[in-house]
């Protein structure tokens, strides 16, 4: 039994029994033609204030992928999320001044999709439709 115990106590301080399985999101969002070529260079050197804030907020595999359809310029946003309240993380995040410094530089780089910008948001939901383990 102290075995057992110490092996539980071994896995707790190491986070193995605190870890949640990771929660993916994607979104989309448009890409403003004239401003395609700022944002990939913002994205190509991070501010670390903001890379160390997303860290903290319990997301990891974070990318943003480009793609061009019909002559107009799409973000596809994907990530993982391991922690245990999406909401207050993403709210944690949204209210540290280098991250708001950062979305103000890119968020005018951003078109949103009719049903985003009229809740007031720059990125659109997407569905899962599909997931391989």
């Amino acid at each position: 039994m102290k075995h057992l115990l110490f092996l539980f106590a071994v896995a707790l301080l190491s986070g193995c029994a605190t870890q949640n399985a990771p929660k993916r999101y994607a979104w989309v969002t448009g890409l403003k033609p004239e401003k395609a070529a700022y944002y990939e260079q913002l994205h190509a050197n991070p501010w670390p204030n903001v890379s160390k804030m997303i860290k903290a907020c319990h997301i990891q595999n974070f990318s943003i992928h480009e793609r061009e359809i019909e002559g107009k310029l799409y973000l596809f946003a994907y990530l993982e999320y391991t922690g245990a309240n999406f909401e207050a993380d993403m709210k944690r995040m949204a209210a540290d001044p280098e991250t708001q410094r950062w979305w103000k530089e890119t968020d005018t780089c951003q078109s949103p999709l009719p049903d985003a910008a009229a809740a007031g948001k720059i990125w659109a939901d997407t569905k899962e439709v599909y997931f391989l383990k």
